[in-house]
């Protein structure tokens, strides 16, 4: 048993206040002690989105060349998730923290925001944030976390997890497109001393993690970017000319640099050019449109759903079919906060995976995700340090929040055909098609298709088939169009 989880024997299950009765404490075998310290464990295990969210979201131009600008996202990045927990712990009652996605902001970023302006990138996350609260409240989202087998709802977590660790190495330059191949290690070779920082940021929490050290993933963004910041200053000339993949890490200008009062500006840019959403998005198509919040939808949709599995298998707060008591409220908060990012303009916010370092510590009620948020509040002061943070410091992250999720595909049963090959086809294509949603859809499909295959059809719940032949008909797309034009 952890050391830090109460022992059944020596918390009594006898509600001792109103607080307590509320967030079901005592029943669940905690302390308010221990949600406390849960609440700052998740908050150092996942307080590095507030640097490596604007370095995604930040960065990354839309239709028209324009960037949102690194501190500005940093401070909605804090601010969202801070109301996002906070909401979650009350509304939930469980230990699930929600901030900004990893792979929902690069599917914002990469995928979305090239094809239409900023402004409509987040009116569109607040229309999908929507979408997932009505799918909560008539019940349909919850049917279908419940009609997946458990060992895909795994297979998810999982190919989000190396679909993470390849963005934080693409990220970093540790891996390229090669000549001659799609990828190779480095640009040909391992040089230079960004890749160096990279490494060293990397074997350092992992040192961390493994030593289990409390906030072992900040600390390792913070040990990485003091070495950078030291290299640059030693031998840089305040350029790019020792080869940074984005910011160039440098010393700030007095205390100005490090804390300031947060730049709110970029909330309600959704709202910029309107609320006519058939004008504003007449000139990209509609049918453009749609296809693109179904993505985010499906995306966003089984994220959620895998990460809330593993947490909860975690802390014991799963039953063996992988569901959860009060699954709805968990999924009204999520959706919740996927609105609150369209209209904060911090991308998708969602529960996030490292909710499992608070678990571990003991969390088992809201308590934990509230005390998350508040300190997320104080953390929008202190968003200019983004701006010294390069991708080289901040990517290693990545890698062993990959590995974190990876550790779950030991409970997938491959000896079974049909869930053995759906989950191997979820998590490869995740990464391989630099797609979750495209994962998702190849798992589920070769699920029912080798059960099929096997005679098991009527096994497949009915709310898969619909989805499968939804997914068939989302990757069948472009010869539809042919035949149909």
């Amino acid at each position: 048993m952890n050391a830090a989880t109460p022992s059944p024997d020596t918390v009594s299950k006898v509600p001792s206040g109103p607080l307590d009765r509320f967030f079901r404490i005592s029943e669940r075998g905690s302390t308010f002690g221990t949600e406390i310290r849960g609440g700052l464990a998740t908050f150092f295990a996942m307080a590095y989105i507030v640097v490596l969210n604007p370095l995604i979201i930040g960065t990354a131009e839309d239709v028209n060349g324009e960037t949102l600008g690194i501190p500005q996202v940093a401070a909605v990045t804090a601010l969202v998730a801070a109301i996002s927990c906070v909401l979650m712990g009350v509304v939930s009652r469980y230990p699930f923290a929600i901030a900004a996605g990893m792979g929902l902001n690069a599917v914002v970023a990469y995928g979305i925001a090239p094809l239409m302006p900023w402004s409509d990138v987040f009116l569109l996350i607040i229309v999908e944030g929507l979408l997932l609260l009505i799918l909560v409240l008539t019940g349909f989202r919850t049917a279908v976390f419940a009609a997946i087998p458990p060992g895909l709802k795994i297979a998810i977590a999982v190919g989000v997890g190396l679909f993470l660790a390849l963005i934080g190495l693409v990220n970093a330059g540790f891996v390229q497109a090669g000549a001659g191949t799609p990828v190779q290690l480095g640009d040909g070779g391992l040089s230079g001393w960004p890749i160096l920082i990279f490494v060293i940021g990397l074997l350092i929490t992992i040192a961390l993690y493994v030593r289990k050290i409390r906030g072992a993933m900040l600390l390792g963004i913070v040990i990485a970017t003091v070495l950078a910041i030291a290299v640059e200053t030693a031998l840089g000339d305040g350029g790019d000319r020792l080869g940074w993949g984005l910011t160039v890490p440098a010393l700030p200008d007095g205390v100005g640099g490090l804390v300031s009062l947060p730049d709110f500006s970029l909330i309600g840019l959704f709202a910029d050019g309107g609320l006519n959403v058939f004008g504003r998005w007449s000139e990209i198509g509609f049918a453009t449109v749609l296809m693109l919040i179904f993505t985010l939808l499906l995306a966003d949709f089984f994220d959620t759903m895998g990460t809330m599995v593993g947490v909860a298998h975690q802390g014991g707060l799963a039953d063996e079919d992988g569901n959860i008591e009060g699954t709805r409220e968990v999924l009204v908060a999520d959706s919740l906060g996927t609105i609150f990012g369209g209209v904060g303009s911090a991308s998708v916010a969602t529960i996030y995976a490292e909710s499992a370092a608070g678990v571990a510590e003991g969390a088992r009620t809201g308590i934990a995700p509230i005390v998350t948020g508040l300190l997320m509040v104080v953390a929008t002061l202190f968003t200019p340090l983004v701006t010294l943070v390069p991708f080289e410091a901040a990517t290693p992250v990545l890698v062993i929040v990959g590995f974190m999720m990876m550790t779950q595909v030991v409970n997938i049963d491959f000896k079974d055909p049909a869930i053995g090959l759906g989950s191997f086809m979820a998590i490869i294509m995740m990464p391989f098609t630099y797609s979750i949603a495209n994962g998702i859809g190849f798992g589920l499909l070769t699920y029912a298709f080798v059960s099929l295959a096997m005679g098991r059809g009527r096994q497949v719940h009915p709310l898969l088939w619909l989805i499968s032949i939804v997914f068939l008909i989302h990757f069948a797309e472009a010869p539809i169009y042919a035949l149909i034009g």
